[in-house]
């Protein structure tokens, strides 16, 4: 009896040994879309979904500003009179792969039933409004409902709803006596975050505004302190690490996928891309090669150091490096909500399909396959 329970026992654990092994193997074969740990974004064998170029596709665009619903003025360049067309033909070429064709029937099957939800900034409504776009391209006649006051688009033959949240800081802002005060320490929008399929979140671009008016908020709460203002890249760490805390406290990764937009460039100083007085006001064509001559901003050393210690596996969409290589992409003048100059958005069509064909590419792979998630393989398939 007890040779047999150890010979069970070996034979357990070399099937273990084997499945742990196949799995390995098939994870090798895609891009790390969570592994932010060493910032590595190679897997062997495998591919950098995040460094390559942007190449001419004559294909592109995905579809049309004039035949899409959800468009907001402030994105919609080519009915507020952009002239030029190239930067519509622009497609993200990585180095050792390519990506797979957006199919939008393909997507709501995928997650017919499901619900996504954006949180964040007027970046996150970028991107929003893009991926509701591309879908309701591919499948013009299935019964949409949308609400731009809620900011949702439900395709109702499919039961997917697509949602945004407005929560700039993601920490909340509260009215107290002295006035309206940034807590770094408090998520109270976060029950509106729960009983959802997909998380998208971002924050980074209201960080960076300055004066009452443009900020939102009069005070800022650091734990017992409340001061007028601090280094905005150490509240910007305070706040995301409160906000990794509730993901770690109240998502379970076995339903419910989560993911971080990324830090979204702007090009407001042409020095950083080597042309010193410039603004990306009259640039029509992207930046060659891959890579950006003033290096990536500091703030993604910030979000990265939160990500790796969370617990919750977290998916970056890195699309810093790419998009600062677009300082053609942005509305400038042609913004019909935006007076001056806007070097902060993005066009639509535009840069923002891109974020949502990675976010497509890694939403696919990950319920095929397993990841690897901060360096560590992990067998969970996420939401069948």
């Amino acid at each position: 009896m007890g040779f047999r329970l150890i010979t069970l026992s070996l034979l357990s654990l070399f099937f273990q040994a084997l499945l742990l092994s196949l799995f390995q193997a098939r994870a090798a074969e895609f891009y790390n879309v969570g592994d932010i740990r060493e910032r590595k974004s190679i897997l062997s064998n495998g591919c950098n979904l995040f460094k390559g170029t942007w190449v001419v596709d004559p294909s592109y665009t995905l579809y049309n500003y004039s035949s899409c619903p959800f468009i907001d003025p402030e994105f919609d360049c080519q009915k507020y009179g952009r002239p030029d067309k190239e930067y519509l033909k622009y497609a993200w070429k990585p180095e050792s792969c390519s990506l797979p064709r957006w199919d939008g029937a393909a997507f709501l099957n995928n997650w017919r039933g499901k619900k996504i939800l954006f949180v964040g900034d007027s970046l996150s409504l970028n991107m929003w409004e893009s991926l509701t776009c591309m879908i309701h391209e591919s499948v013009p006649n299935t019964k949409t409902s949308f609400s731009r006051k809620s900011s949702t688009v439900i395709f109702q033959d499919y039961g997917v709803s697509i949602r945004l949240q407005r929560s700039p800081y993601l920490v909340d802002i509260i009215k107290e006596k002295v006035g309206r005060v940034l807590d770094l320490d408090s998520i109270k929008d976060g029950n509106a975050w729960n009983g959802n399929d997909v998380l998208i979140f971002n924050s980074w671009h209201w960080w960076t505004h300055v004066g009452p008016a443009q900020q939102g908020w009069d005070y800022i709460r650091d734990g017992p302190n409340l001061v007028r203002n601090m280094n905005r890249l150490e509240a910007y760490q305070k706040g995301m690490s409160t906000w990794g805390k509730w993901v770690d406290q109240n998502v379970d990764p076995t339903k419910t996928k989560v993911f971080f937009q990324g830090i979204s460039p702007t090009h407001l100083m042409g020095k950083n891309w080597n042309e010193p007085g410039s603004t990306c006001k009259g640039q029509n064509v992207p930046l060659p090669g891959s890579t950006y001559p003033a290096g990536l901003p500091p703030e993604t050393n910030v979000l990265n150091s939160v990500l790796k210690n969370m617990e919750t596996p977290v998916y970056l969409l890195d699309i810093t490096l790419l998009s600062q290589l677009r300082k053609d992409a942005h509305p400038s003048a042609y913004s019909g909500d935006h007076p001056g100059n806007d070097c902060s958005h993005w066009c639509l069509p535009g840069l923002p399909d891109t974020w949502n064909l990675l976010l497509y590419t890694a939403l696919t792979t990950s319920r095929t396959y397993s990841l690897a998630i901060h360096g560590t393989l992990t067998t969970h398939f996420y939401i069948q």
